[in-house]
């Protein structure tokens, strides 16, 4: 089955770096503001089925004799180990990360950006760490007063406090790891120092979602609310673009609140009138013009939608984000009509599971542990938990061995190569979990695959796996999380817990 697609991302490259070209040519320096994911933009892949998930990057590459990039961090995220849920890591982790990437794409990092620094230990440790290493580091203090006292914010003991930044390019892009991280008080304060000099200024923004051009209850647009469900951002008529222009444009609430302090304080660095009258002015985000098929996209962006209320659901019984964000999920999934059965994978994956409980060894306290896997050809393959390995691992051999056309009977994997393993973890490395979880099988199937030529085939065929979609009846451990996440399947699991364990699970 060929995999149906809805966008077009050369088309959205060119008109976008067309577009903040043209923007940069009124400054003689552009302070572009990133929202969201630089790199492995897994969002807006799923919900634009054509879109790269390194486009912007790709971007900034096209760009890169002209742009160099600041990166922003709350000192506050430092010391509380704040940690990325799609990568894993904890903040500090991620921008080593994200420096590594950058300079894979030959785009210059000028610096790291400690935002609303206080002398934090961990901060001053991480901080340590960057120059040890050559990366520039500057301190921003936290302004009292900041957004909404422009008087304070805009003087010597607002941001005549801060460091500025000495940059040698034109288009500055300054981004994070996350919300809060700093950047539009990084972008207004090189604003501000920047007038003091003497030279010309600008600020936009490049934020992807909500996209401005498509009507507010678009199945993409409602997608992002579920994205940040947790954030509380709601989708709105843009009130000031409306006003100005007589046309209809979308925006985020919290862009919208912000808008006249942003507007006044920017007036106040330059002293003279913004040459944007709206939120939607300030932004440059093209990507609404490289939608090709729309009723695609809506379908990719309902199950979307789908996926995001079952992490929801996940995050809410592990205790990490509170009933409000539930509820709102659960209003957005009826404001589209849609159900946790849409997503195709689930249905085998519970019926599966219904069935395992009728076994009279199963502990009826418990889910027993199934993931289905649904292919891209639409072909749905189920695995189960056992002592041996974890459902995750079996549906993932049962998929290769599919697509490989290896019988059911065949075995992949010796027992002399897996019982090692099992043993190492339980007993010399005092593990609780007796079954062996996807990366641990993918190990062993790699050593199989050395002499075993059936393997080797099964093996070959881990890269047809990706854009696969998977449904677990248990909450999924973060080792199998990441596996697949790696391999391109997407991943969703219902709120139980596979087992007693607080810890291991």
């Amino acid at each position: 089955m060929t995999k149906k697609i809805g966008f077009d991302p050369q088309k959205y490259i060119e008109e976008q770096s067309k577009y903040i070209l043209e923007r940069v040519n009124n400054y003689d320096k552009l302070y572009l503001e990133f929202g969201g994911k630089l790199i492995g933009d897994m969002h807006a892949k799923r919900v634009l089925p054509g879109f790269d998930e390194d486009a912007k990057i790709k971007l900034l590459h096209k760009l890169k004799d002209q742009t160099e990039i600041i990166i922003c961090v709350y000192a506050g995220d430092i010391e509380r180990n704040k940690i990325r849920g799609d990568y894993g890591i904890t903040y500090d982790m991620d921008i080593l990360r994200l420096i590594d990437e950058l300079s894979d794409y030959e785009l210059a990092v000028n610096s790291v950006v400690i935002t609303r620094y206080n002398g934090q230990p961990s901060t001053k440790i991480f901080m340590n760490k960057l120059r040890q290493r050559g990366m520039k580091v500057y301190t921003h203090r936290e302004i009292e007063g900041y957004p909404v006292n422009v008087d304070q914010i805009v003087s010597d003991e607002g941001f005549g406090q801060n460091e500025y930044i000495p940059t040698t390019k034109p288009i500055v892009v300054v981004t994070g790891p996350g919300a809060g991280s700093g950047k539009l008080a990084t972008c207004l304060n090189q604003l501000y120092h920047e007038s003091r000099y003497g030279h010309t200024g600008g600020y936009s923004k490049f934020e992807t979602f909500p996209v401005w051009n498509i009507p507010l209850k678009h199945p993409v647009n409602i997608a992002y609310e579920a994205a940040t469900v947790d954030l509380k951002d709601i989708n709105m008529i843009d009130s000031f673009h409306y006003d100005y222009y007589g046309k209809v444009a979308i925006n985020y609430n919290r862009d919208i609140e912000t808008f006249p302090i942003i507007k006044r304080t920017i007036e106040r660095i330059t002293g003279k009138e913004a040459e944007f009258h709206s939120p939607t002015d300030m932004g440059v985000n093209r990507i609404g013009f490289g939608i090709t098929d729309d009723d695609v996209v809506q379908e990719a962006a309902k199950q979307e939608i789908i996926r995001r209320y079952f992490e929801t659901e996940s995050n809410y019984k592990k205790g990490l984000t509170d009933i409000d964000a539930l509820n709102r999920m659960q209003i957005i999934m009826e404001e589209l009509d849609l159900k946790p059965e849409d997503r195709n994978s689930v249905s085998p994956a519970r019926e599966y599971s219904e069935r395992l409980k009728d076994s009279p060894d199963w502990d009826k306290e418990f889910t027993p542990p199934v993931m289905a896997l649904e292919l891209t050809d639409g072909t749905i393959i189920t695995g189960r938990g056992s002592e041996l390995m974890d459902a995750s691992a079996s549906a993932l051999l049962n998929a290769i061995k599919t697509l490989a056309n290896i019988g059911d009977e065949i075995l992949l994997l010796s027992p002399n190569i897996l019982e090692p393993i099992q043993k190492l973890k339980t007993k010399e490395l005092e593990g609780r979990v007796t079954s062996l979880n996807i990366s641990e099988i993918l190990i062993a199937l790699s050593i199989s695959a050395v002499t075993n030529p059936t393997a080797q085939l099964a093996y070959s065929k881990l890269s047809a796996l990706r854009d696969g979609q998977a449904h677990s009846t248990v909450i999924l451990n973060k080792d199998d999380e990441q596996v697949l996440r790696s391999l391109g399947i997407s991943s969703t699991c219902d709120p139980n817990f596979p087992s007693k364990n607080l810890y291991y699970i």
